[in-house]
């Protein structure tokens, strides 16, 4: 991979109760619905987006399986990114919903498989992603229309696959992140695309070669997806005064609060997005044109790339040379940065040929 080649560049739904005028200052016209998240997506489909997640929390937002089937209908192009939690569905339902909504799009469902304690049980981050490994085989098992025989740790089951069929006939493309070594094993066998959150150029080289070493390993490749927010103005001045009006409210004890809602918020992804903060100069910048300052208010993807359009897209560019060919970009509020991303942004990278999984 290199600058040159194609890239996905996805979106943020901010079904999670996550968007903002003002980090921590709630604002009910943000809230996650239908209306709104609905408004999102169309928006970025509109501004020629390839992809839009649509995470999925319990305490927070609205749920991303039964928006995606709402909002499948109303989409032409873009693909959706539907974040699903292993084991917190039966697996045989996970694959009908799936397949269905596949349909639905015309074979444009990509799922980003999630890895945390489900609502109202806490299990150790090694049997955690012991179980989410047992949950990804039989599920693309089922999806890639195959009977299951399998008797593990968590999953104990003897099933044919179900008539719904994804468009493909196989199972969509896993997107997966995490940071622990536990997790880090999981996604060389299991998933397609590696997600790792912002962090400076050097950082994400070292994970990229270390997970396809780890891949290599079984006999694999993965692709590489970076999840970072984005403040992109016209000047750079602009840019950094918009990264500073976003926290000019905020209450430090309030963003410590909303960090920890999180159901992830212990995690080692979480720990290296505070470590960031930490070596981050007095304005927050880490490295260049990269704004640590979100992640005081955000668990998760902490840190957002900041500049004008040369610099956003000469960031991106980075990245991309080190091994990153997909990104998931949002900012704050969604819908206003969206549209800045797709007039400064995207006209100036070659995007959206990549070929079918």
């Amino acid at each position: 991979m290199n600058g040159s080649d194609p890239v996905e560049v996805a979106w943020f739904g901010a079904l999670c109760d996550d968007d903002y005028q003002y980090l921590g200052v709630p604002d009910e016209a943000l809230a996650s619905s239908w209306e709104h998240c609905r408004d999102i997506t169309l928006a970025a489909e509109r501004n020629g987006f390839d992809n839009i997640l649509l995470p999925s929390g319990y305490t927070l937002g609205i749920d991303a399986t039964a928006f995606a089937a709402g909002i499948a209908p109303l989409t032409e192009r873009m693909r959706l990114l539907l974040a699903v939690r292993m084991g917190e569905l039966w697996l045989p339902q996970l694959a009908r919903q799936i397949a269905t909504i596949d349909r639905m799009l015309g074979g444009r469902l990509t799922v980003n498989i999630i890895s945390s304690d489900i609502p109202g049980e806490t299990l150790e981050s090694a049997p955690r992603y012991r179980r989410t490994l047992e949950w990804m085989h039989v599920l693309r098992t089922l999806l890639d229309g195959r009977p299951v025989d399998f008797h593990g740790e968590f999953v104990d089951l003897t099933l044919d696959p179900p008539r719904a069929r994804t468009v493909s006939g196989r199972c969509p493309p896993f997107y997966f992140g995490g940071f622990s070594e536990a997790a880090k094993e999981t996604a060389a066998e299991a998933c397609d695309v590696f997600l790792t959150w912002p962090d400076t150029v050097a950082g994400v080289a070292a994970t990229v070669a270390d997970m396809e070493a780890r891949a290599a390993r079984r006999g694999r490749k993965l692709r590489f997806g970076l999840r970072s927010h984005v403040i992109v103005r016209e000047t750079a001045e602009e840019a950094r005064a918009a990264a500073d009006s976003l926290v000019s409210r905020l209450d430090d004890e309030v963003g410590a609060a909303i960090r920890g809602r999180s159901l992830d918020a212990v995690s080692v992804g979480v720990s290296r997005q505070s470590e960031l903060r930490d070596l981050s100069d007095r304005d927050g910048y880490v490295e260049a044109n990269l704004w640590t300052g979100i992640g005081r208010a955000r668990s998760g993807a902490g840190a957002a790339i900041v500049g004008d359009p040369d610099e956003v897209v000469a960031k991106l560019q980075e990245y991309r040379r080190v091994g990153i060919d997909a990104f998931i970009l949002s900012g704050y509020p969604h819908l206003d940065e969206c549209d800045r991303v797709g007039r400064h942004v995207l006209p100036r990278l070659d995007h959206g040929r990549l070929a079918p999984f």
